[in-house]
């Protein structure tokens, strides 16, 4: 690939137009709103500029709703060999599609499974995709040419390809993306009118669960427009769940002990099948989850001090598997979690410890 136009430089849009341009192809801008492609362009992600012919490959980065006729508009003006889009649905924009008459043939939905809080050009990356799943959903009729471009871009951008079917493909963001965004929403919003002294004592539980409700409600709204019939089928069930576990609390309250022995029956059942669930999610590198020790290293909060636990971890001869930072309430000190391979971990105790830090059992 040469050459390719992205329209919509939002953070996908951008990201994709960043990671081009860096491996040498000549990307050129479009949006909708002019100063967010010269944004794009300030950043490095290409020239707004028209291209002078057609393109290898036209990159439709626009929400769901707006892909089909974005596309329709980009094949009558001829700007590419190859088009594809990177929305979050794809059974809704392809039927949409075809009822406009485009040329299926040079088009390929994708979608890659990576994105951020915040949206917009500014929080655009070059590595937002590195290591990511992407998916292609191709059909019969997809031109070899186009998936080739497609297969490329994915390449590009450093991401893994995964091909799926539209349908299941919907089926599968409602249950792995959607449905625990508007989750982590519903728990977010019950911290709105909490007393302060409350959330005062907001933990890492609390944050994992709630860090992206922080994303913009108009983006999802889009996304969730376009795929509302899979994503209400997973909380239909999830509702199931929800009204058994009130029931099975209630229960415990009760001065009949069987009636409290079913309860607690029945909440071991979901905290058990949420373990189960759980440990079916990928883990490092995309390969089985690991179990790992946990060190925990208290720090203060003033620079350079995770790189000296690194570099102190370095010197012990131990690779950190994953991090997590939990930071103190109120004071100016956080607890560093580092996730090391069992057999790893004593000594990596005693050898931080031999360099002063404090570590928390």
């Amino acid at each position: 690939m040469r050459t390719a136009i992205v329209i919509g430089t939002g953070l996908i849009g951008t990201s994709a137009a960043l990671a081009l341009a860096a491996r040498g192809v000549e990307v050129h801008l479009e949006d909708h709103d002019p100063s967010a492609a010269r944004i794009a362009v300030a950043l490095g992600a290409g020239t707004d500029e028209a291209p002078d012919g057609p393109v290898d490959l036209a990159i439709v980065a626009v929400p769901p709703a707006r892909v089909a006729t974005t596309v329709a508009d980009a094949q009558r003006r001829g700007l590419a060999r190859g088009y594809l889009d990177v929305a979050s649905v794809k059974s809704g924009p392809r039927r949409e599609l075809e009822a406009l008459g485009c040329d299926l043939k040079a088009y390929i939905g994708t979608h890659p499974m990576s994105g951020r809080e915040r949206s917009g050009p500014l929080a655009a990356t070059a590595d937002l995709f590195e290591g990511r799943p992407w998916v292609l959903t191709p059909t019969p009729g997809t031109d070899t040419e186009v998936l080739n471009l497609a297969l490329e871009l994915v390449a590009l951008c450093r991401a893994i390809p995964v091909v799926m079917d539209t349908d299941a493909h919907d089926r599968a963001v409602a249950l792995v993306s959607h449905t625990p965004h508007l989750v982590s929403s519903m728990v977010a919003a019950r911290l709105q009118h909490a007393e302060d002294a409350t959330v005062r004592l907001c933990g890492q539980g609390i944050r994992d669960v709630t860090r992206i409700a922080a994303s913009e409600p108009g983006m999802w709204i889009d996304i969730l427009s376009a795929n509302p019939g899979p994503v209400a089928d997973v909380l239909a069930d999830l509702a199931t769940d929800l009204t058994g576990t009130v029931e099975a609390l209630r229960a415990l309250q009760s001065a009949d002990e069987e009636k409290r022995r079913q309860g607690a029956t029945g909440i071991e059942d979901i905290l058990r099948r949420g373990n189960a669930g759980q440990s079916k999610v990928p883990g490092k590198h995309g390969t089985a989850p690991k179990s790992y020790e946990v060190v925990a290293v208290l720090i203060g909060d003033q620079p350079g001090e995770l790189a000296r636990v690194f570099a102190d971890a370095g010197r012990a001869g131990v690779n950190i598997e994953d991090v997590r930072i939990e930071h103190s309430t109120g004071q100016q000190a956080g607890l560093v979690q580092l996730m090391v391979e069992p057999s790893a971990a004593p000594g990596l105790t005693v050898a931080l410890r031999d360099r002063g830090w404090s570590i928390r059992q």
